[in-house]
């Protein structure tokens, strides 16, 4: 059965962080679905440089059928999706049933730690907003996987983000061919 990541889109989500993960996973052979967080299905990068036409609105999706959710960072993108109670609830039946959680830069600080998903968790995150997590074990390493959440760094690290995400949802010589193709 193909494998299914949802990446949820916010107003101001870093550029490279949205498109890496999207096209790599899709790259894989991984059905990648990008929802927006509100009703608004075009959804401006921080930069507001790309502007991406989201498939649906997260409460118009089955929250049931996904093997992964995809977090970018970027400000304000990372305030906005944790402001959102939709991507909470997400992210909570996510983690109850196993599935893996993936956010980078600052998603795993203001996304993560105030749902208590990284908690007593190795983690890793934008420099400087570690210091807003108060329960879990920050790592400057450029990827970090503890159980089911990995998290990395920021838009430098996007690339092998999403070559990690692909391991842990197909298997290693599938992300070893997909950063072959990409030269990464």
């Amino acid at each position: 059965m193909k494998k299914k990541a949802i990446i949820l889109l916010a107003d101001g989500f870093e550029d490279v962080e949205a498109v890496t993960p999207i096209d790599y996973l899709s790259r894989a052979g991984i059905e990648v679905t990008a929802a927006s967080i509100t009703e608004n299905l075009t959804v401006t990068s921080k930069w507001g440089r790309i502007k991406i036409t989201a498939a649906a609105a997260l409460a118009d999706l089955d929250k049931h059928i996904w093997d992964a959710v995809i977090l970018p960072g970027g400000m304000p993108g990372a305030a906005n999706l944790a402001s959102s109670g939709k991507t909470g609830m997400l992210l909570a039946e996510m983690a109850a049933a196993g599935k893996l959680i993936c956010a980078i830069c600052a998603s795993p600080a203001l996304v993560l730690a105030p749902l208590g998903l990284i908690a007593g968790k190795k983690f890793t995150c934008y420099p400087g907003l570690e210091e807003k997590v108060k329960d879990g074990f920050w790592s400057d390493d450029r990827v970090v996987t503890d159980g089911n959440i990995i998290t990395s760094r920021g838009a430098g690290t996007a690339g092998e983000w999403s070559i990690v995400i692909i391991e842990n949802l197909l298997d290693k010589a599938a992300a070893e061919k997909t950063a072959e193709t990409v030269l990464l």
